[in-house]
């Protein structure tokens, strides 16, 4: 491939790629470095025409989210618009992929890496898996195309309460109300041995061309979600709510909201 990944384990062959996230110490938490490394492997992928892609994390999480710790630094305007960026090409890049994409969570998958998830064809959670779009708790509003990933899966006024709510479901909770495809107990490698076998069977040309139909009639309004997801994430980002969820997180205790 001639690309070294730190934040990711990443390999392809011919008939498929595996993604998997690899800062297991913080849940693998999305960093710069993380998500730099995510759109590189996605534009390889892409270039090496692989029909299939699965997404894992290592250790005991798919994602807790977008790393907070890090995200905390970005203290000037263009610091914060280079990680946007960032997160919407990867978005973007992962919801038009010429591939049949499949999403095996485990553990936690949290705020933006459950919007990642959510890109994906296929979202697979295993039993005890928790899933949360918590960016609420801190004052925040979803990005990386959270709100149009929602929207496909739950209609507009149930994704409006998810994100309100900011609660977090268990796969089996995650399924009865649409926001997955499958609850499964084997291990995430057995799981993604079984999912390769099933979709290696199928005519995955044709799965590709109704793939990007779909992404071609939807792409417009993806990218101008990523982009009001910018503009309303730096307004947020100001504001007395998201100061206060912050110094609540970091204080391990319950926010105190004023609405401001």
């Amino acid at each position: 491939m001639g690309e070294t990944f730190k934040t990711i384990q990443f390999s392809l062959n011919e008939h498929y790629a595996h993604l998997s996230f690899n800062r297991p110490d913080s849940l693998n938490a999305l960093n710069e470095e993380m998500l730099r490394e995510f759109g590189k492997a996605l534009t390889i992928i892409e270039t090496a025409k692989v029909p299939v892609l699965f997404l894992s994390g290592e250790g005991r999480a798919f994602s807790s989210g977008g790393d907070i710790k890090s995200m905390l630094q970005l203290n000037d305007e263009e610091a914060f618009h280079n990680v946007m960026k960032m997160i919407e090409k990867v978005s973007h890049t992962l919801y038009k992929l010429p591939a049949i994409t499949v999403s095996l969570i485990h553990g936690a998958s949290a705020g933006l890496g459950l919007s990642l998830a959510l890109a994906s064809d296929y979202v697979l959670a295993q039993k005890g898996s928790k899933i949360a779009m918590n960016f609420i708790k801190i004052g925040l509003i979803p990005d990386g195309g959270g709100h149009v990933y929602l929207e496909k899966r739950l209609g507009e006024f149930k994704a409006k309460q998810l994100i309100w709510e900011g609660r977090t479901y268990s796969a089996e909770e995650a399924i009865s109300i649409g926001l997955i495809d499958d609850v499964f107990t084997e291990s995430i490698e057995e799981k993604l041995e079984k999912e390769k076998d099933r979709l290696l069977k199928m005519p995955l040309k044709a799965m590709i061309a109704s793939k990007k139909i779909f992404t071609t009639m939807n792409e417009q309004k993806l990218k101008y979600c990523l982009e009001l997801e910018e503009k309303y994430q730096e307004i947020m980002r100001k504001s007395k709510d998201h100061q206060e969820g912050i110094r609540a997180f970091l204080e391990k205790r319950a926010p105190v909201f004023q609405g401001k």
